[in-house]
Order: structure tokens, then sequence, then C-alpha cells
């Protein structure tokens, strides 16, 4: 693996030895090796963030390098510079570039045209870092995604929905995605996806029912927030007590933050299963690092 673009991208064996390598990391944190020492990363982000940030500064100094950040308005790309130039430049000063971007393929050009690791840490189109620390927890609470069901109520076609379909895709586990009609993944992408474990309904009921892990993610992901009339289709997605009672003795519920309380998700079961939630956030560090260091070199 020479970057880390997609979970489309990756294996079951990749997957799997990511996470291996992220519980090991996190048993050994303030004990690790220091494979980036002596390294410098780009950390490019045109989209505002907290976890992603504060995750990948810390992980990229705890193996040794040296993390800078490059908002869209501190460089040319801001001005309009094409993406190729940009990592042609950076390509031949840094050793590696974290990308937090709106378009998919400008994370695909950075690493083609820039020869060094590359890491989507966000697009529109896909989230990988975060389904990695997200398997990384459901692994930690439940033993394995094995057998298990996860629902994902929400945004049908999220970069977040998207990701967690190529997940189940590549390891074999149900998944269940409650979603408005007019939210729903198109028939083209269910086709290219081929993925008979995973099921499209319009009822968050039927998809909670029996449900290991229940996911959701903000109704409007970032560049939506002005999108009003959209929001009111998600009426009756909530994850709150009700949709619950159908899920399966001892579920999880899972949210990659931040949470809008009383819209996607209920302030009380938020509350309830805060202790997974923000468990799943500091899972974004070992999950990174674990991308890190194998991209490492």
């Amino acid at each position: 693996m020479k970057s880390l673009l997609s979970i489309e991208q990756l294996t079951a064996v990749q997957i799997s030895s990511l996470l291996e390598s992220a519980a090991d990391l996190k048993r050994q944190r303030g004990r690790e090796e220091q494979p980036l020492a002596g390294q410098t990363w780009a950390m490019i982000f045109t989209k505002s963030s907290t976890r992603t940030r504060v995750s990948f500064e810390v992980g990229i100094r705890e193996l040794g390098g040296f993390p800078m950040f490059l908002s869209g308005n501190d460089i040319q790309l801001g001005r309009g510079e094409p993406i190729k130039d940009t990592a042609r430049v950076l390509g031949r000063m840094v050793h590696g570039a974290v990308i937090r971007t709106f378009a998919q393929q400008d994370v695909v050009d950075f690493a083609e045209f820039s020869g060094i690791p590359t890491i989507n840490a966000l697009t529109d189109d896909e989230h990988p870092c975060q389904i990695l620390a997200d398997l990384l927890t459901i692994q930690e609470k439940h033993g394995s995604w094995e057998g298990k069901k996860v629902a994902f109520i929400g945004d049908g076609f999220s970069n977040m929905t998207r990701s967690w379909m190529w997940a189940a895709k590549r390891l074999g586990f149900e998944l269940a995605v409650a979603s408005p009609a007019s939210c729903q993944p198109p028939v083209e992408f269910l086709a290219e996806l081929d993925a008979p474990n995973v099921t499209i309904t319009e009822s968050p009921a039927v998809a909670a029912t029996g449900a290991h892990v229940i996911n959701t993610d903000v109704w409007l992901s970032m560049g939506q927030e002005g999108q009003q009339e959209k929001e009111l289709e998600f009426a009756g997605f909530q994850v709150e007590a009700g949709l619950l009672a159908h899920a399966a003795p001892g579920h999880i519920v899972l949210h990659c933050l931040p949470a809008y309380r009383g819209k996607e998700i209920s302030e009380e079961v938020l509350e309830l299963h805060a202790e997974t939630i923000f468990q799943q956030a500091e899972n974004r560090l070992h999950a990174q690092k674990a991308v890190l260091v194998s991209l490492a070199r």
C-alpha cells in the first residue's frame, strides 16, 4: 500500500492488518518506535476539522515526525493552482501528505503527481480513516465484526455510508442502511458494489432490528449546511431510545462527531453511549498512526 485513498482500494487482509497494528500502537502508546523520525508530513486541509487535525498532528509527532499544517488559505491551491502542480512541488520537499478536501479526484491526483505517501483524511466520497477507527471500536467492544449486523441511520450516500458499504463488501459483515429515498445510493453504485450483505431501506426500525452496532452521522454533510429542505426529509431518522429497542442486546451506538443533539441523535442516547462514542473518537489517533506506520519509508 503506497497511499490510503479509500476503503474501496483496500483488501480484507490490509484492513485487518491495519487494525491489528492500531491495537498494538494503542497498547504501546508512549513506547512506540519512531518510523517517521526526520520526516515532515504536510497536512493540507480545505475543510475545517477538530478530531482529524488533532489526531494526525499528535500521531505524526508521536511517531517521530513533524506535521506541517497548511489550510486552503495558506497555499496557492486557495488561489486556483492546479492540485497536480502543488503535488509536484510538495513531493520534492516533504515525505508524505494528509489531505482533507472536497473532491476525491484531488487526493488521487495528488498521490499520482507527488509520488509520496498520501492519506485521504476525508473527501466528499470517502472517509477511510474514520471507518478504520470505527472498526477498531467494534473490535474492542464486540471482539469482532464477524457475524454482526451494523445499521447506519441517516444519509445513505454520504462519504461515511460509501466507506461503510465498501467495508462491508470487503469484510463480509451485514450492513443495513436506512435513509430517505432521495438520499439512497444510486443503482449504478449498488451494481458496482455488488454486495448482497448490504441492504438499503427507508425504515430505520427495519435497519436497526437485530443490529449489534447502530451508527449515525450528521444529516447534512460539510458544505450542505444551508440545505434545510433536505434536513426535513430526515424526520423519523433520529437515533433515539425507541429505535434502539429494536437492536440486539448489548448493542453499541457510534457517531463520528460532531453531533447535533436533538437531530440525528437524541441527547439521552448520546449521553448513554458517550463512553463508546468518545472511545471511537480516540481511536482515530491509533488507527491513523497504524496507517502512517504502514506508509513510512
